[in-house]
């Protein structure tokens, strides 16, 4: 067992492990046993019931939240040709083909956080592959990260808006940001409800069972707050 410190120990005792908070309550709890001294980011985990040893179960979607993260998005766009002009001036912080390719593969170059691409780009994009992929900064169709080059300015905008992927890990469980501590209640409830309706609406045809079968909310470092399910499904801020 990890030995936590007497700040993280006093957040905890304001914690009631044995109840479900409703998803108001858990926000509030959650910016209040938030001890550090940063604005810590507010994330939900959501343990799914579904098989990930199956690729039919498995869950890779995106959510606008309406607030955004609190994050500035770094976005890099493998275009060519005028395209690579239409990205920067949509607001892209590197656009560019084999000069990127290259960067990333031989400088390690991944000053970045969102890699979009146009279907053009996809065969030299690929050579790189074993280094985006790993990182999760692969362009995909399932994220909206590879489309034509009319379509970038909007997908630009909206990734830096607050656009996100999310996409379960092996244990079928999901780690989303919704926020910033310094959020209003009501911001970070409007993109709880957000992510909640992303959740339920990529079900797979195959999870049986319970689907949504654990939600935590928690702040960086801070305790995480056990919500009701239920009670996350049907939240109307």
């Amino acid at each position: 067992m990890p030995k936590h410190g007497k700040k993280y120990l006093a957040a905890l005792a304001k914690v009631d492990r044995s109840r479900l908070y409703s998803p108001a309550e858990a926000l509030a709890l959650v910016k209040e046993t938030s001890y550090a001294k940063f604005d810590a980011t507010v994330e939900a985990h959501l343990r799914l019931g579904i098989d990930p040893r199956h690729a039919d179960q498995n869950i890779r979607t995106t959510v606008a939240l309406p607030h955004g993260t609190g994050k500035t998005v770094r976005v890099l766009v493998f275009a060519q040709g005028e395209a690579v002009q239409v990205a920067l001036d949509a607001g892209a912080d590197y656009a560019g083909s084999d000069d990127l390719i290259a960067r990333i593969d031989r400088e390690n170059f991944f000053d970045f956080d969102v890699a979009i691409a146009t279907p053009d780009m996809m065969g030299k994009v690929g050579r790189i592959g074993r280094k985006l992929g790993p990182r999760g900064l692969m362009p995909n169709p399932k994220s909206g990260t590879i489309v034509p080059a009319a379509d970038l300015p909007r997908t630009i905008r909206e990734v830096k808006g607050g656009r996100v992927e999310f996409r379960n890990d092996k244990t079928g469980i999901l780690h989303v940001a919704i926020g910033k501590v310094s959020f209003s209640p009501q911001q970070l409830a409007e993109n709880f409800v957000a992510l909640m309706d992303a959740v339920k609406a990529a079900k797979p045809s195959g999870a049986k069972g319970t689907y949504i079968r654990s939600v935590t909310l928690t702040s960086t470092m801070g305790p995480g707050v056990p919500v009701d399910p239920l009670a996350a499904q049907n939240f109307k801020p």
